[in-house]
């Protein structure tokens, strides 16, 4: 009977071991290598980004939710920007550049805008089809946390303080 104690026990141990070694890795995935490519023609890519809290998001013009969460997008970078967020808009392929300038100019936009004209970005970063998707990216270039459709900014900014606060 001890010994059928015991090796519960012994069970029970292991995979509480590796239940919190899965949470505590849970949703961290290296940021893929990739090259975006900015309104202005410069290059960043996601070794740039390195050091700084980074939100991604995938977007287009015709996306009503897409523009719809812009203005709480620039409020997130104006807020955490000096603190050493940064953040990366990636118009996807089908969306004419001229719009996307446009709308980067009319919305006065203050973070790096980039378009994505072969859809390879948005392959890279997991075949991203749906917009919004935003990633948010800690500090060694791990994605953290994805969002399919506009996330809770209340949520997003808890996870950024977190994050910037990190060593």
């Amino acid at each position: 009977m001890a010994i059928k104690k015991w090796i519960a026990g012994v069970a029970l141990a292991a995979v509480a071991g590796i239940g919190g070694f899965i949470y505590l890795n849970a949703g961290t995935s290296p940021a893929p290598s990739s090259t975006f490519v900015l309104l202005d023609g410069s290059q960043k890519t996601t070794a740039d980004l390195r050091g700084k809290v980074t939100l991604v998001n995938f977007w287009a013009t015709s996306c009503t939710t897409c523009v719809a969460e812009m203005p709480e997008i620039i409020a997130t970078y104006k807020k955490y920007q000096p603190q050493g967020f940064e953040t990366v808009a990636v118009a996807m392929s089908y969306d004419p550049p001229s719009y996307v300038v446009n709308f980067a100019q009319s919305r006065q936009l203050p973070f790096k805008v980039a378009i994505d004209n072969t859809g390879m970005v948005a392959k890279q970063w997991g075949d991203v089809q749906l917009t919004p998707s935003t990633f948010i990216v800690n500090k060694r270039g791990e994605i953290v946390k994805r969002y399919v459709g506009a996330p809770d900014f209340a949520e997003l900014h808890q996870l950024i303080e977190k994050l910037l606060a990190e060593a």
